[in-house]
């Protein structure tokens, strides 16, 4: 029975799991996204996002740990220059999967994983969602609408005194 097992074993060997998910971590690295199948691409992002967390802080130290897990020097170099850069400020979550259906051949249902700060067709809309966001919860409460209208107001009298100062 595997009750309170949380690791999806891939029907591998402990050995063959590990280089299989070295080699799809250097893979997705390098690529910023690859098509697999969803129990891999699942497995794979518990074991990435932990060295992802390890590639922000470049240490010597943490350079062993995280290329003690991938085998690879460019892959390495990769995820501390590159990758740290851009997920910098975020706080976990740097990978999305993405359902694709089923494998003609085997069936299998597949899946793209991929690093969620190197994709730039949802990167430009989200934050033009955020925005809207916001300001829409600005506007909910009274106190918020009088204080939004205060600040128009100062903001127009100082666009008014401007435009006079420079004629």
């Amino acid at each position: 029975m595997r009750h309170g097992d949380k690791i999806n074993n891939l029907g591998r060997t402990a050995s063959h799991r590990k280089a299989l998910l070295s080699n799809l971590a250097c893979e997705l690295i390098d690529h910023k996204r690859i098509v697999t199948t969803l129990a891999k691409a699942k497995a794979l992002r518990t074991y990435i996002e932990p060295l992802i967390t390890k590639g922000k802080e470049n240490t010597t130290h943490q350079r062993r740990v995280v290329f003690s897990y991938l085998q690879d020097k460019a892959a390495v170099t990769e995820l501390f220059s590159t990758i740290a850069e851009k997920v910098g400020g975020r706080p976990g979550g740097y990978t999305r999967i993405i359902k694709l259906g089923i494998r003609q051949g085997d069936n299998a249902e597949m899946g793209l994983i991929e690093l969620v700060d190197f994709n730039e067709v949802y990167g430009k809309g989200k934050g033009e969602v955020k925005e809207a966001a916001k300001k829409t919860r600005r506007s909910r409460t009274a106190a918020g609408t009088k204080k939004a209208g205060a600040g128009k107001a100062e903001g127009t009298d100082a666009a008014e005194t401007e435009t006079k100062a420079a004629e």
